[in-house]
C-alpha cells in the first residue's frame, strides 16, 4: 500500500503541473520519472538487493526526492512532500534500525527546510503535520515489527504444545496403559515382563525426543561454533535422527558478511524448522544443506529428494507449524527473504537469504564439510 501511494502522489503532482497551465519544466518531468524507476526497480529487485546495493538504492531515492522537491514551484512543493511518507517506510524496510533512523532524519530536515523555503517562513500547521506523518509511520512500522514478533511467540507456544502433545504426553500416555496392563498380568512373569520392557523402550525413545525439543529450543551452538557449526551440529544430529539416509552439509565461499546474533538466529531455525519438517513430512533418502557466504550476503538452500509438496497452500512451511508467512516475516525483519521451489513428487528446495554487515578483508578458499 506504501508503495501505491507513492506512484499515486507523484503522478497527481504531475496533474497538477499540467493543470495550473505554468510553462512545462522538463527538469521537473525528468527528475519525477527518475525518481519513480529508481523506486520500481528496487521493488522488483527487492529479494536480490545485498546490503550495499540498498544503501545505495536509498541514497539515490533521497537525492532525487531532494532535488525534485527543491526545483518544483512552492505551489508544488507541498503536493511532493508527501512522498516522504512512502519514501520513510522504504527506508525503514530497507535498512536497519539505525541506518533508517538516520535516513528518516535526513528526510525530516528536507521536510522541514523545503516547506518553510516555500511558505516564506516557518508555518506550524504546514510544516508540522507531514513530519508527524513521517515519523507516524515510523511508529506504526516498528509497532508491526513488534507484533509480528509477538506473534511469533505465540506460533512458537503452539509448536511447542504440539510437539510435547505428540511426543510426551503420547508416549506416557502409552506407558501407562502398558504398565497398567503388565499390573493386570503379573502372575504371567513372561507376559508382564515383555510389557514392562517395552515400557523402557517408549519411555527412551521419549527421553530421546524430548532432549530433541530441547535442542531445538537451546540456540547455545550458535555462541559456541557459529552459524557454520551449528548447522553442522544440526546436520549431524538430523542424520543420527534418520533424517535422511544420507545427510550433507557444505559452507562455500569466503566468510563473507558478519550476520548479528539475531539474524543468525532466525536463520538457523528456519534451517531447524525446514529439517523438522524433512523429518516428518518428506520421506527423503538425500539432504544436502548449503551455506553461501556472499561479500554482501549469507544464503542457506535446504535440498531434499523427498515426496515434496503443494507450497501455494502452505501447510506446515519451514517453521513446523509455523508457516511460511511467519518464517519469511521473521526473516524480513532482519531484510531477509525465502524461497520455495518444489512441487508433489519432485523434492523440495528452501533458499533463505539474509544480508549482513560488510566485513573488510580478503575472501578466503571455500570449504566443504559432510556429514555422513
Amino acid at each position: 500500500m506504501p508503495h501505491f501511494v507513492f506512484f499515486v502522489v507523484v503522478g497527481a503532482a504531475m496533474v497538477r503541473l499540467v493543470s495550473l497551465n505554468m510553462p512545462l519544466c522538463w527538469e521537473i518531468v525528468a527528475v519525477s520519472s527518475v525518481l519513480a524507476v529508481v523506486y520500481a526497480a528496487g521493488l522488483a529487485l527487492w529479494s536480490t538487493m545485498g546490503v550495499r546495493v540498498r544503501y545505495a538504492w536509498v541514497a539515490a531515492l533521497l537525492l532525487l526526492w531532494t532535488v525534485l522537491v527543491a526545483l518544483n514551484p512552492p505551489v508544488l512543493t507541498v503536493a511532493y512532500v508527501w512522498c516522504a511518507v512512502p519514501l520513510a517506510w522504504a527506508v525503514l524496510r530497507a535498512l536497519g534500525r539505525r541506518g533508517a533512523t538516520v535516513a528518516v532524519g535526513v528526510i525530516t530536515v528536507v521536510l522541514v527546510g523545503q516547506l518553510t523555503r516555500s511558505t516564506g517562513g516557518f508555518d506550524a500547521e504546514i510544516v508540522l503535520i507531514p513530519v508527524a506523518a513521517v515519523w507516524g509511520t515510523v511508529a506504526l512500522y516498528r509497532a508491526l515489527q513488534q507484533e509480528q514478533r509477538r506473534a511469533g511467540v505465540l506460533e512458537e507456544r503452539m509448536r511447542l504444545a504440539r510437539d510435547l502433545h505428540d511426543t510426551l504426553a503420547q508416549e506416557l500416555a502409552g506407558s501407562v496403559m502398558l504398565l497398567q496392563a503388565a499390573e493386570r498380568s503379573w502372575a504371567e512373569p513372561d507376559v508382564a515382563r515383555t510389557r514392562v520392557r517395552a515400557v523402557t523402550d517408549r519411555l527412551s525413545a521419549g527421553l530421546a525426543e524430548t532432549r530433541r525439543i530441547i535442542g531445538d529450543l537451546t540456540p547455545s551452538p550458535l555462541q559456541e561454533a557459529g552459524l557454520g557449526g551449528a548447522l553442522r551440529l544440526l546436520c549431524d544430529r538430523a542424520r543420527q535422527d534418520g533424517t535422511a539416509a544420507r545427510v550433507r552439509f557444505r559452507s562455500v565461499g569466503g566468510p563473507g558478511p558478519d550476520l548479528c546474533e539475531q539474524a543468525a538466529t532466525a536463520l538457523f531455525r528456519v534451517a531447524q524448522g525446514a529439517l523438522a519438517n524433512v523429518r516428518e513430512h518428506a520421506h527423503a533418502t538425500t539432504l544436502l544443506v548449503t551455506l553461501h557466504h556472499h561479500p554482501d550476503r549469507v544464503e542457506l538452500d535446504v535440498c531434499d529428494d523427498g515426496v515434496g509438496f503443494d507450497h501455494t497452500g502452505d501447510p506446515a512451511g519451514p517453521g513446523r507449524g509455523v508457516g511460511l508467512p511467519s518464517a519469511r516475516a521473521r526473516l524480513r525483519e532482519h531484510g531477509g527473504d525465502l524461497e520455495v521451489d518444489t512441487a508433489p513428487g519432485q523434492g523440495t528446495r528452501i533458499r533463505v537469504r539474509v544480508p549482513g554487515r560488510l566485513r573488510p578483508g580478503p575472501a578466503v578458499p571455500a570449504t566443504s564439510t559432510a556429514v555422513r
